[in-house]
């Protein structure tokens, strides 16, 4: 790969639409002025706010697009007003094409997932595709997958994701081996559902050299770090991740409110100023920002609809390593290897 990264950007998605994603854009541009970027979207809505910013408008090619997704668009129904002419869809084209290294939207999760398994199918060896999250722990960051794409998985599936989530692990944290936890109600191994059971009984006897499997791990884990990458279907992780936001929305609040309680607690404030900042920072969300979407046949990062530039340049950061660090050919490389160890494995069961 050369050292121009090509990033295409759904222009108009998320809350604010082109003024964050935009402002988004020209930040990453500061920090890595070897992208480029390929825009999608509205002319009469991008055009004036891209105008603002010269610099990122010399690093990009303007598309036109007649139709956006909106927020609250079914699946279904943005497949059949999107295809080929919205600017989601045309910018996930662009990473199919190879006129782009990677996709980032802030849309709508259900379409661009919806679009982005269609237009670019699945990898070889997956079954479905996986969004996977950076989580923040007591003991730094891990991986957090499947956290909204999929209700329910079978123990296959489970398995699916745990290579790639280790495969991004190893992409983005630099790790030979990560360790890699399913997320159970209890760590012992009879408990949880069955498929949660059997996955774990695969990659335990699986014995990857891209791993460790380290078994069951339990909701507080997340928040400890206990391993580099949690796995789970989609609707408990996505419950999971929600908690967490709502959780650190909550502190913050209680903060805020204790320290202008009294005039004493605003000296404590004072006092400690640089503690809460440090504490701020490390529970800042737009420092995280972006979910990546695993098992594709190309990188597709989901920024949060609600974000702000800094969020939203996070998210291109994210894609950036992700596409640097190739995580298409671990991915594949991972399977590939795993195919094969279960294959040993069918036999020695038959035997």
């Amino acid at each position: 790969m050369s050292d121009t990264l090509t990033v295409s950007l759904d222009v108009m998605g998320g809350d604010n639409g082109p003024e964050t994603v935009l402002h988004g854009a020209d930040i990453a541009l500061l920090r890595n002025p070897s992208l480029r970027f390929e825009l999608f979207g509205e002319d009469a809505a991008v055009s004036p706010i891209l105008d603002k910013y010269p610099k990122l408008k010399a690093k990009s090619t303007f598309h036109g697009c007649e139709v956006s997704i909106a927020m609250d668009d079914k699946p279904s129904a943005a497949l059949r007003r999107g295809r080929y002419k919205s600017g989601m869809w045309q910018a996930i084209d662009a990473v199919k094409s190879g006129s782009a290294d990677v996709c980032i939207s802030a849309g709508n999760t259900g379409a661009l997932m919806a679009m982005s398994k269609f237009c670019l199918r699945t990898q070889p060896g997956i079954t479905r595709p996986a969004m996977a999250a950076i989580w923040p722990t007591a003991s730094g960051e891990s991986i957090v997958l499947d956290v909204g794409a999929n209700v329910g998985a079978d123990a296959d599936q489970l398995v699916e994701f745990s290579v790639m989530g280790a495969a991004m692990a190893r992409a983005l944290f630099d790790f030979d081996r990560p360790s890699v936890g399913l997320l159970n109600i209890g760590v012992e191994e009879v408990k949880g559902v069955e498929a949660v059971r059997e996955a774990g009984a695969l990659l335990k006897e699986a014995s990857l050299e891209t791993m460790k499997y380290h078994g069951f791990v339990e909701g507080d884990d997340l928040g400890k770090g206990t391993v580099d990458v949690v796995v789970t279907e989609g609707f408990a992780g996505n419950i999971a991740l929600k908690t967490a936001e709502g959780t650190a929305k909550q502190i913050g609040g209680y903060l805020r409110a204790a320290m202008n309680r009294t005039w004493l607690a605003k000296l404590g404030y004072i006092l400690a100023r640089d503690a809460f900042e440090q504490l701020r920072e490390k529970m800042d969300p737009r420092k995280v920002n972006g979910a990546v979407l695993l098992g594709l046949n190309g990188v597709v990062i989901k920024s949060h609809g609600g974000t702000d530039g800094e969020g939203f340049a996070a998210a291109i950061q994210l894609g950036h390593d992700m596409a640097k660090n190739q995580l298409m050919k671990k991915i594949d490389t991972d399977l590939q290897d795993f195919a094969e160890v279960r294959i040993q494995l069918e036999k020695m069961i038959e035997i």
